[in-house]
């Protein structure tokens, strides 16, 4: 499902529901020893579609464990991101010496809870937000807003390992080709000589489920787009906002 929203770079595996039995590295099964249901499943599915990513990719799987802000640690000549919400999981990876960095995340395509909107945006970023809802009111842009500012800091943190708060992003939406871009509003990082002012990506919203994705490719190889981030694949679906409303 969010394979639609990437570039042909990177590989994706997404689920819908839990394995039965998932087969985890030791290292992996220690890490949530004492964690509850829902967060066991969470972080096993999670990690079994990260395993098949890696094997589509011609590697062989290895583990993958939490840092110590919870971030993936992934392996040597391994770039990647995942995501869960209720009844979706994904991974996605690339080799760094194409890809630079990921980030992807999923939300349900249900308003955010009150007082949220406040806390995560901008001015200018809800007063965008209110014409988007008035001309397409079956997609809840407030939680596509916080969806894309979670992609921003998954791409972000491997980068600079430091926090980004929700102020220091600022995500222009294009509600008709699927596209938003992430303004910072803090000194970015250096990616090998070149400073990051912005990220761009890509959105879907479709099976009652929002998605967004960040690749940024390593230059050299096809180059950055202007604000940092790869271009999708030619065959990758725009979502449809208008009547369908991405259900």
């Amino acid at each position: 499902m969010i394979k639609s929203i990437l570039p042909d770079s990177v590989v994706a595996v997404d689920v819908f529901t839990d394995p039965p039995d998932p087969i985890l590295f030791p290292e992996e099964e220690m890490s949530i020893a004492h964690a509850d249901e829902v967060r066991r499943k969470e972080f096993s599915t999670v990690r079994v579609c990260a395993h098949d990513a890696m094997r589509k990719l011609g590697m062989r799987p290895s583990p993958v464990l939490p840092g110590l802000r919870g971030e993936p640690q992934w392996p040597p000549g391994v770039v990647g991101s995942m995501t869960h919400c209720t009844g979706y999981r994904a991974a996605v990876v690339g080799v760094s010496a194409k890809v630079t960095t990921i980030g992807i995340d999923a939300e349900p395509n249900e308003p955010l809870v009150g007082g949220v909107l406040a806390a995560i945006s901008l001015p200018e970023e809800r007063e965008s937000l209110a014409k988007l809802a008035a001309r397409h009111p079956r997609i809840h842009w407030d939680r596509l807003l916080f969806c894309a500012k979670e992609a921003v800091y998954k791409a972000w943190f491997p980068l600079t390992k430091r926090w980004l708060d929700f102020e220091d992003i600022m995500i222009n939406i294009d509600p008709l080709h699927g596209n938003f871009s992430a303004w910072l509003r803090v000194t970015g990082p250096r990616v090998r000589g070149q400073r990051l002012t912005a990220f761009s990506g890509r959105w879907s919203a479709e099976g009652g489920l929002i998605m967004t994705a960040i690749v940024v490719s390593s230059p050299g190889r096809g180059g950055p787009s202007r604000h940092g981030a790869e271009r999708p694949a030619a065959h990758a679906r725009h979502p449809q906002t208008t009547g369908a409303g991405g259900r």
